[in-house]
């Protein structure tokens, strides 16, 4: 006898209506994890890079990418992803501020030598200086 099950439209109707309604169980999961989140993904680190590695072998990011194909990626970018994307700038800047902090300090304490007339090689050296302090900033913290 053949398994009865729902069709694809019925399946993606209940999945739309019930993550709309489950807002607050995810505030609330958030606010009140089982287990405390940073510690948790710390320990999945092997994991997390044997899964990559394994993702890598089969060409999953590749095959994902091709599935999807250009028409879902505009028509999500174009449409949830710009009306998220101003507010999702606005709630994040606090953390860009406090993540930037370090690297301006680091260009405003560089003793960079004079600027030259546009297209002068020797800009280039100004460049060059600051690149390589916040790629140290970046390794060693």
């Amino acid at each position: 006898m053949p398994i009865q099950i729902k069709s694809a439209d019925a399946a993606a109707k209940k999945y739309a209506t019930r993550g709309a309604a489950a807002g607050q169980d995810y505030a609330a999961g958030v606010a009140s994890p089982r287990q405390d989140w940073a510690q948790a993904t710390a320990n999945s680190a092997t994991t997390w890079g044997a899964g990559v590695q394994q993702a890598i072998s089969n060409g999953s990011f590749a095959k994902g990418v091709n599935a999807a194909g250009t028409p879902k990626w505009q028509r999500k970018a174009s449409g949830v992803g710009a009306q998220r994307y101003g507010p999702g700038v606005q709630a994040a800047q606090n953390d860009y501020q406090t993540g930037v902090a370090p690297y301006l300090s680091v260009i405003a304490s560089l003793n960079l030598p004079p600027r030259n007339p546009k297209g002068d090689p020797g800009n280039i050296q100004r460049v060059a200086m600051i690149a390589q302090a916040l790629r140290a900033k970046k390794l060693n913290g």
